[in-house]
Parts: structure tokens; C-alpha cells; sequence
């Protein structure tokens, strides 16, 4: 430990660097799993749900965020996508890679699916929201130049590598993903319809990031075609939109017929 040096993105022990990014991800992992397992103590679910559903998605998001960032820069060749060292991670990739770990969990365990999706959305958004502090160290996800001199201030805006202050729209999604966490865990434990945790996820999510995307700063946005100006965040983002109006109204039709199917019994 003598050998400690603190950096700003991260420091040494024993000449190995440690990322500020790397820490902050691992408690977003951390805090997120034991939110999923006070749930499942506090409502009776298997309390062996979480770990189960956590030893899938995390290596399935791991590479899930690192295969979206090699397809969509220009360094996609199979040797960088192993080079993890030197950073390149995407969330959406991350979500998407994790999703698949937590339905192969399901089928092996036989959960159902979106009851697990439900139990996962509050954690998985709570651990965006203390990912997304790691942007910070790490210098990267900001936004467009700050040109009003009176915005020029932390943390409504930051100085980056180019010396200029941008916009901290890292810690703006830091932000509101903790808001839609909160209203996440209180639909949670006052509904019982299974869908309407993961539809608000989607949606809730999928507006944060389309409307902060307007405000990245362009070399920090991953574009579907080079050249073409169309962020892959956004169109993903619209995607999760409509994704969770169609999960809510089909679960709030469900419970409608069920209901209605009772009465005339």
C-alpha cells in the first residue's frame, strides 16, 4: 500500500492502475444486487433469484458493452475488442448483453421472464445512475461546449481534456436515473402487475437518453453509420419508448380482462 499514488482517473497499487470508472461500475453492480435482494426478501420471491440472475447478465453485459463499442467505432477488429484495458464500453450494449444473461438464466432456472425483468430494472437503473459518476474520472460521455459564461460552473459543467468546459451530462443522467429508481421501487412494492416495473424502466430510461443525447458532444456519441449524424443511442432509445408503452398497455388490457373475467363468473 506504500506504494499508493492517486491519480485523477484512477491510481496505483503495486504499479497496477485502478480505474475510478472500473470501482464506481462495480458499486453500481454491487449496490444494484442488493436492492434485487431486499425486494425479493421484502415480497417472498425466491431470494436466490438475484445472485442467480446476476452470475448470467454480468458477464453476458460485459461483452454485450464491449461488442457494441468495437461494432460501432472504428476500431472494431477482434483483436482490439480484448484490449479492455484501454477502455471502450457502452451501456446500451451492456443492457442488451445483460438482458440475454438474465432469459438464459430464466429458461435454466425457469423463472419467468418478466418477473425477473421487474425484479432487475430498479437495480439495473441504480447501477447506471453510480456507473455513470465513473464518467467523471474517466473524462468521457460529456457534452456539447459550454459557451454561457454564467453555466461555466461544477457540476453543471466540467473542464475536459481540450481545456474548454462542456455540459456534465453524465452526472445530468446520474441524476435522473436516481429519480426514475425511486419511482421504480415505489411501483414496486405497490404493484403486483408484472410488466409495469420494466415498462417504466424502458420508458423512463429510454427518455432520459433520448433527450440527453441532443446535448453529447459529437466525438462522445456513437453514430449507426459514420458520417450520417444518426446517434445509435437515440434510435435504441425510441426503440425502448415504444417497447415499454406496448409492454404497459398490454399488461394494463391484461388486467383488465382478468378482472373483468372474474366479475362474470
Amino acid at each position: 500500500m506504500s506504494n499508493l499514488l492517486l491519480e485523477v482517473k484512477g491510481f496505483y497499487i503495486f504499479d497496477r492502475f485502478i480505474a475510478w470508472y472500473g470501482i464506481l461500475i462495480a458499486l453500481g453492480m454491487v449496490f444494484g444486487l442488493t436492492s434485487a435482494c431486499v425486494v425479493c426478501k421484502n415480497k417472498g420471491y425466491d431470494k436466490n433469484m438475484p445472485i442467480n440472475i446476476a452470475l448470467f447478465a454480468i458477464p453476458f453485459a460485459i461483452l454485450g458493452a464491449r461488442l457494441y463499442y468495437c461494432i460501432f467505432t472504428d476500431t472494431n477488429t477482434f483483436a482490439h475488442f480484448f484490449d479492455i484495458a484501454k477502455g471502450g464500453m457502452a451501456i446500451y450494449g451492456g443492457v442488451i448483453g445483460g438482458f440475454l444473461g438474465l432469459v438464459v438464466c430464466c429458461l435454466i432456472n425457469k423463472y419467468s421472464i418478466l418477473q425477473a425483468c421487474d425484479i432487475a430494472a430498479p437495480s439495473l437503473i441504480l447501477g447506471q445512475a453510480i456507473g455513470r459518476i465513473g464518467c467523471y474520472f474517466s473524462g468521457c460521455c460529456y457534452g456539447i461546449e459550454t459557451t454561457i459564461e454564467s453555466l461555466q460552473v461544477f457540476p453543471i459543467s466540467t473542464i475536459q481534456d481540450d481545456g474548454l468546459w462542456h455540459y456534465a451530462t453524465f452526472f445530468y443522467e446520474s441524476i435522473l436515473n436516481l429519480i426514475v429508481y425511486a419511482i421504480l421501487m415505489i411501483l414496486t412494492y405497490r404493484s403486483n402487475k408484472r410488466g409495469i416495473i420494466t415498462s417504466g424502466y424502458l420508458i423512463g430510461y429510454g427518455i432520459i437518453r433520448a433527450f440527453l443525447e441532443q446535448f453529447r458532444d459529437p466525438k462522445e456519441s456513437l453514430e449507426l453509420i459514420k458520417g450520417s449524424g444518426i446517434k445509435v443511442s437515440q434510435v435504441l432509445s425510441i426503440i425502448l419508448i415504444v417497447l415499454g408503452i406496448v409492454i404497459l398497455v398490454t399488461t394494463l388490457l391484461n388486467n383488465k380482462r382478468n378482472k373483468e373475467a372474474k366479475i362474470n363468473e
